[in-house]
């Protein structure tokens, strides 16, 4: 596995437990990387802008504590994803902490940018850039990204349309570096298939948000577990940018699916497009992957799961 020092040998899983808008917090985070995965969240998930410090002393704080007492089952490192578009005027208000604290992993969105690189690396951090497509995941590379998040087909939010098995093959070409795969994982089988296809690591979000420590609503995570991908719809037209959300929530902020508004992408106006209803709070992302969600359950009884089904699968194609 191309993996960077910084999660080498320290993860349960190969996975890293996606940023999910508004849904991540220091409970889920924590949860996830005490179970062995990576847990992660936006920097815009802390609001107002200084709550930001408060989480990362929480986090810092409580993973640290956890591995003094646990040394033979340390956390798994946590990752910050931090918004690059133009739109997002905290960014270097946000990067200044994320430096200060060292954040482990940084995930870049929406934009790739050398001088961010650079600031984390100055720490010795590690860059991961989401990508939609062969053409960005260079342009991330050359700007100075680790690694790479392949966002393929199926996946929740701003996903792109091409197949993983074309997105990965196409990537690795000529990148040899960590690569993480997100669309439509939510079992242990998916994990060791991204795998298997020339990833390092599985990007799992919609199965988090049914979880307990998730800052969902419960209709939320109701709707993901009584949903399948029969449910999902991709559309540009809440943010400007294409992708996939919950069809029953678009019904119920009074919408009609077939029949929807346009945005901007240059504003990244979220919920404009939808009058009263916003995007992520009223109208919520989720990937094609649910289908394997039963249940609202802890993360660590979630992760459980995972690796219950990765070591079977594991096992399936030794004996086979």
């Amino acid at each position: 596995m191309a993996l960077p020092a910084a999660l080498q040998n320290k993860l349960r899983l190969p996975v890293i437990g996606s940023p999910l808008f508004i849904v991540s917090n220091p409970d889920l985070v924590i949860a996830q990387c005490k179970a062995g995965v990576v847990g992660s969240f936006p920097a815009l998930n802390a609001r107002p802008a200084a709550q930001l410090e408060e989480w990362l002393i929480r986090i810092t704080s409580e993973l640290a504590e956890h591995d003094a007492k646990h040394p033979e089952a340390p956390s798994a490192p946590f990752a910050v994803n931090q918004i690059v578009h133009k739109s997002n005027d905290r960014l270097m208000h946000d990067l200044e902490l994320t430096v200060k604290y060292k954040v482990p992993v940084v995930i870049t969105s929406l934009g790739a940018r050398e001088d961010v690189n650079a600031a984390v690396h100055s720490y010795g951090g590690v860059v991961f850039h989401d990508i939609i497509n062969n053409k960005f995941a260079k342009k991330a590379v050359e700007k100075g990204a680790d690694g790479l998040i392949a966002v393929a087909a199926g996946a929740g939010g701003h996903a792109g349309t091409t197949s993983p098995f074309a997105l990965i093959q196409e990537i690795r070409e000529w990148f040899q570096g960590p690569l993480a795969l997100s669309g439509s994982i939510a079992t242990g089988d998916a994990i060791l298939a991204a795998q298997a296809m020339g990833a390092d690591l599985a990007y799992i979000g919609s199965a988090f948000i049914a979880t307990e420590e998730a800052r969902a609503s419960a209709a939320y995570k109701q709707a993901i577990v009584d949903a399948s991908s029969a449910d999902i719809l991709y559309t540009p037209s809440f943010t400007g940018v294409p992708g996939n959300y919950l069809i029953p929530s678009i019904v119920a902020a009074g919408l009609d699916p077939a029949n929807l508004p346009g945005s901007d992408p240059s504003k990244m106006d979220f919920g404009a497009a939808s009058g009263d209803a916003k995007v992520w709070k009223d109208i919520w992302g989720c990937g094609q992957g649910i289908g394997a969600v039963r249940e609202v359950r802890p993360a660590a009884q979630l992760v459980q799961r995972l690796a219950d089904e990765y070591a079977a699968a594991r096992r399936r194609l030794l004996a086979a």
